[in-house]
């Protein structure tokens, strides 16, 4: 496989890489501290087209291929984890889900509103006693004439606060003798609707303090029967094709977090005098460099390997998880080391390694945890 970039590639990759170091890294630490993300930027990323990501033009989308989606989360990562991680939940985890399993008439209601942020999109699988488990999710959907009422709660929904449409998971009455994901049904839902009832999560997270994570209560909320997603208890199925295209956008992003750990190491190792020399004249500070290049290295081919396999329509699973493991854990290890290598500059925030470090945490639990990802892994490779 040849992984030079085309022309339209290096135009997103470009355009990603320009936004972020124009807009998105001036703000990065005044939206860290103050917890918001300025509606401004979510409107500049749909002018510039990066929410309208892979889905098709006829539908108001950019018409990006995988590798240039990718491209476009790993610059966006590298200045700012929450605006990335906004992103990857509207544009892949929502666009995408819709993209690939709505009927026709949801494609075109919904897909060039989400493309223009006229709608944000908000993704709703976690609940209280499902994570990792998600077939085990508790909320309800009983039917009823002209469509369907859903009961039950929701919890760290990213965007869900700004949405106004949110694919909801829930599960119809059981299927006697089916597995416990079996009755689970997608759902498009307005978020203005009665009986969806959101308010902000309580305490504060680790990292990602831009983001928008919500708790939602469904109470009785009424949802029309032309609203189903994929069709009655093809929930699972839209789930999981969802997180697939959402682990691309994950590791893409920590790929983005390891290179600006990268980036700021170079940069004081050179500047940092100790004992006379330079800091990177230093042999361990030379061997640590070159660890964080080499991993950073294996994560992009990783990441790479994976948009290109869904570029030619082969299915990648199994390489989408290994590039989410691997380009996760190598940028906390790399976020690790960059705090260590700027001593007590680096536990304070006048140097930003603090929040990639507390930033890249986040991505390791993200659409599935680590733990997670090997299980899917080994299945791939021995076999259920």
């Amino acid at each position: 496989m040849d992984f030079t970039f085309t022309k339209e590639q290096l135009h997103w990759q470009m355009a990603a890489q320009k936004f972020a170091h124009d807009v998105v890294a001036p703000l990065a630490r005044k939206m860290d501290e103050e917890g918001i993300m300025p509606q401004s930027i979510i409107e500049q990323m749909a002018s510039h087209g990066f929410l309208g990501g892979s889905i098709p033009k006829e539908f108001g989308g950019s018409g990006m291929d995988s590798l240039s989606l990718a491209l476009t989360y790993t610059e966006l990562g590298r200045a700012c984890s929450s605006v990335r991680g906004f992103m990857t939940v509207h544009t892949s985890l929502v666009m995408q889900c819709i993209e690939q399993n709505g009927s026709e008439e949801q494609k075109k209601e919904f897909l060039p509103q989400l493309a223009s942020a006229k709608l944000i999109g908000c993704y709703c699988l976690t609940e209280p006693e499902a994570g990792s488990d998600a077939g085990s999710i508790q909320t309800k959907a009983e039917r009823t004439e002209g469509g369907y009422i859903l009961n039950g709660e929701k919890i760290w929904i990213t965007n869900a606060n700004l949405a106004n449409l949110a694919i909801v998971f829930a599960k119809l009455p059981a299927i006697e003798g089916a597995k416990p994901h079996a009755s689970i049904t997608a759902f498009l839902v307005d978020t203005n609707s009665k009986g969806f009832i959101r308010k902000k999560m309580p305490g504060k997270e680790l990292g990602h303090h831009a983001s928008d994570h919500a708790h939602i209560t469904f109470d009785n909320c009424f949802v029309a029967d032309t609203r189903v997603l994929g069709g009655e208890n093809n929930g699972f199925k839209v789930a999981m094709s969802a997180l697939d295209h959402g682990r691309l956008g994950v590791a893409s992003g920590a790929l983005g977090v390891h290179q600006a750990c990268l980036d700021a190491c170079v940069d004081f190792v050179r500047s940092r005098k100790q004992f006379g020399s330079r800091l990177g004249d230093f042999e361990m500070v030379q061997a640590v460099i070159a660890d964080m290049k080499t991993s950073l290295e294996a994560s992009r081919f990783l990441v790479y390997n994976a948009a290109w396999k869904k570029d030619q329509g082969i299915s990648s699973t199994l390489e989408t998880s290994m590039a989410k493991l691997h380009a996760t854990e190598a940028a906390v290890k790399a976020a690790n080391e960059a705090v260590l290598l700027h001593g007590g500059r680096g536990y304070s925030n006048e140097y930003p390694v603090e929040r990639y470090l507390r930033d890249i945490k986040g991505l390791q639990i993200y659409e599935g945890t680590s733990h997670i990802q090997k299980i899917v892994i080994a299945r791939n490779v021995i076999g259920k």
